[in-house]
């Protein structure tokens, strides 16, 4: 179950008191609630054709920068942690003919399709159904040690194959259920997005949007959407995207913009906050990244591709070498915010990592032309670093 923070514009600020005694109660009473059973409607509904391993609408952001600093060479194993649609994995095959693919990913609909083209490519293909968390267990399950693996890719995204399906309760432009839950139905007790928008209080719902959505109005929004729910619970996507829609003046409501200028729903960020704490995102993500730490080779390559700035910053953190075990335990108070700023320019400088060395000292975000052919990849940052 998922904790909640609170964020800072350097570093994240827990407020796990705030609703540590509501979650107690509340994971309690899911058996019986009918909120949870709603997001089970996606399964009821109808379910497109299947998508093909050769055809999976899946479109790779920043394909060419990835198989560049992956710099795969024969009979390397690589690790992809989040196979999705299979766009990364199958050009890292297609790249060399001697690669063997570790294709994991907690999606139950992503292995299905990385079992479809482990029949293509007999032997270079294992799928791995699983969580950053679980992946050094399962490693070890598939007799591989630590320190055995050559590359390793992390995509913390989100993939097309869950937004474009409206019963996945992804997307708020496409009516569905208000689910959200990337496991799918692989944990029957797992909450979804309709459990904590109808059971948690204003001021939870306010954290939780202003923590992982970075939401100016969280307040407002949370207001509106506890005044809804006391009229009938909040069960869909567009339900909930039309009730904070009606918080706003209408003057408000495409006022927002994209990186691309392009008007931007007013609830994008609520549903993005929404998505990140169902699945528990940023614990996930560390849990990934010291992954990679374990079972990376002395000289592995690491890519990170990250689609916010909250994952941005623990992953550029965590390759620094700061330590996070505590992140999601601790509260860092404007105090020592404050104190990290003074340090001096030759401290900033001097900093390393005992486990990784970057291959590159800046951020790599797509180039135009990629952004153009795939604007959903307009947000996207990479990193890349060696283990030392």
């Amino acid at each position: 179950m998922p904790h909640l923070s609170m964020c800072s514009h350097w570093m994240l600020r827990i407020t796990r008191p705030l609703v540590r005694p509501f979650w107690c109660l509340w994971k309690s009473s899911l058996h019986s609630s009918a909120l949870c059973a709603s997001c089970d409607v996606g399964s009821q509904e109808k379910r497109p054709d299947s998508c093909s391993a050769e055809t999976a609408p899946h479109v790779p952001v920043m394909l060419n920068e990835v198989l560049h600093y992956l710099a795969i060479q024969p009979g390397q194993v690589v690790l992809d942690m989040t196979f999705g649609g299979g766009g990364h994995t199958k050009a890292i095959l297609g790249a060399n003919p001697k690669v063997t693919v570790l294709a994991f990913d907690r999606d139950p609909a992503a292995i299905a399709l990385a079992q479809q083209l482990e029949k293509i490519h007999r032997g270079r293909v294992k799928p791995v159904l699983g969580r950053f968390s679980e992946v050094e267990l399962l490693l070890v399950d598939m007799n591989l040690k630590p320190g055995s693996i050559d590359a390793v890719l992390l995509d913390a995204g989100c993939s097309s194959m869950q937004m474009d399906e409206a019963r996945r309760g992804f997307a708020l432009s496409k009516d569905g259920p208000l689910d959200m839950r990337m496991d799918g139905d692989r944990f029957p007790d797992m909450a979804c997005a309709a459990d904590v928008v109808n059971t948690l209080d204003q001021q939870a719902l306010a954290s939780i949007f202003t923590a992982y959505g970075e939401e100016r109005h969280a307040w407002k929004i949370a207001s509106a959407i506890v005044e809804a729910r006391r009229v009938n619970p909040i069960t869909r996507t567009q339900q909930l995207a039309n009730v904070i829609a009606g918080s706003f003046p209408p003057t408000a409501l495409r006022a927002r913009k994209d990186r691309l200028q392009r008007p931007a729903h007013v609830a994008t960020k609520t549903f993005q906050a929404l998505r990140i704490f169902v699945n528990d995102e940023l614990r996930e993500l560390h849990a990934g990244l010291l992954a990679a730490q374990t079972v990376l080779k002395p000289g592995g390559r690491l890519c990170v591709l990250t689609f916010h700035s909250l994952e941005d910053r623990l992953v550029k953190r965590f390759l620094q070498g700061d330590d996070l075990s505590n992140l999601i335990e601790s509260h860092f108070s404007k105090r020592t915010l404050s104190k990290a700023k003074e340090k001096s320019p030759e401290e900033s400088c001097n900093k390393k990592s005992t486990f990784w060395t970057p291959v590159v000292k800046k951020v790599i975000t797509p180039e135009m032309d990629d952004v153009e052919k795939n604007p959903r990849g307009r947000s996207a940052k990479l990193r890349v670093a060696l283990r030392c």
